[in-house]
């Protein structure tokens, strides 16, 4: 296993702990540094970019060749971590790694520490990370943001407002398919220069304020008991991304119920607890995502759009995109003009 101890007091010097240990060279460009990396420890991307109000991006896009370990310590640099994960599979936790939480794909996450504690990153080998981390510290954010900080939740103030960092705070979120979308085209932006920058800000502030919602609505509900032991949940997961991986195949109720060893009844209740939804309708939202990001990607017409992701009827496909986005395919497509699409 490869140990990265990181000692810094700013992202770039993250990025420059990580290039002494497993090398990589920067690229820069408007502010943004990538550490592009292609030798026996790693192949892929690390992205760093700082902003003036007290805002950080981290962008991990990577396949680690040995199983790496990162530990930073908080005593001269501890933002608030809001990740997501959108590939991959890594674990998160603080000081000890017997006590890491594995997170999944799609799964946000809120962590804080303590002065003086040890944040840990544990990435598996030869698997394909892709990974969000937008950090915020706490008192140039402040000065600059103060206003409507009192409408988030209590139990989140009272972290943002912890400028002398005293207390630590974990929050694991669930599945969160929205997030993945502004993820995905953040990553996708096209632009260079000033406009790069703008874009990239506006899509870091809807992020952001996808995480505190997704933060709010579960402080407001009180959740029921999982319906499902967690290995069953672990299971739900496992179907849920097989239909987000090939959303065009036939899925039917009875087959998903075989092959993820789950009762029906069981799948359904697992589908209603972690995505609010029946199989059949996370099926159809999945397809329809596919979709949008089909019309948002290539010049396929409607017709070989709506056949491409497993509808048999561009009517019902028209109807149901309408309910979805207040908008029909047609109308969609013929406004977009580039990647970025909010």
């Amino acid at each position: 296993m490869i140990n990265i101890d990181i000692e810094t007091n700013s992202v770039k010097g993250f990025g420059r702990e990580i290039q002494s240990v497993i090398g990589g060279t920067f690229e820069e460009n408007w502010g943004e540094q990538k550490l592009l990396l292609d030798n026996e420890f790693a192949k892929g991307y690390i992205k760093f970019l700082d902003f003036d109000w007290g805002v950080n991006l981290i962008e991990f896009n990577v396949v680690f060749k040995h199983d790496v370990l990162f530990t930073a310590n908080t005593s001269g640099y501890n933002p608030i971590h809001f990740i997501f994960c959108s590939q991959g599979n890594y674990s998160q936790g603080f000081d000890s790694t017997e006590n890491l939480e594995s997170i999944e794909p799609f799964q946000s996450v809120i962590i804080a520490n303590k002065e003086g504690g040890n944040n840990l990153m544990f990435f598996p080998k030869d698997v394909k990370q892709e990974v969000n981390v937008i950090q915020i510290l706490r008192r140039k954010f402040l000065k600059k943001r103060l206003d409507g900080i009192s409408l988030i939740n209590k139990e989140l103030y009272d972290v943002f407002i912890d400028t002398k960092h005293k207390n630590r705070y974990e929050y694991f979120g669930s599945l969160n398919l929205k997030m993945s979308d502004h993820v995905k085209s953040l990553k996708n932006i096209q632009s260079k220069g000033m406009t790069r920058m703008l874009q990239i800000e506006a899509k870091i502030y809807i992020i952001l304020s996808l995480h505190i919602q997704q933060h709010n609505l579960a402080k407001k509900i009180t959740r029921k008991p999982a319906p499902l032991k967690k290995t069953e949940l672990k299971l739900v997961r496992n179907v849920a991304k097989s239909i987000i991986k090939n959303p065009a195949y036939p899925y039917t109720l009875k087959e998903l119920s075989v092959n993820s060893t789950l009762s029906q009844a069981k799948l359904q209740e697992g589908f209603k607890y972690l995505f609010k939804r029946t199989v059949t309708d996370f099926i159809r939202y999945t397809r329809l995502k596919s979709a949008r990001e089909l019309m948002n990607t290539t010049d396929l017409n409607i017709s070989e759009i709506v056949y491409t992701i497993g509808f048999t009827s561009r009517s019902y496909f028209s109807k149901i995109f309408r309910e979805q986005y207040n908008v029909s395919p047609t109308e969609y497509k013929k406004h977009v003009t580039q990647p970025y699409v909010a």
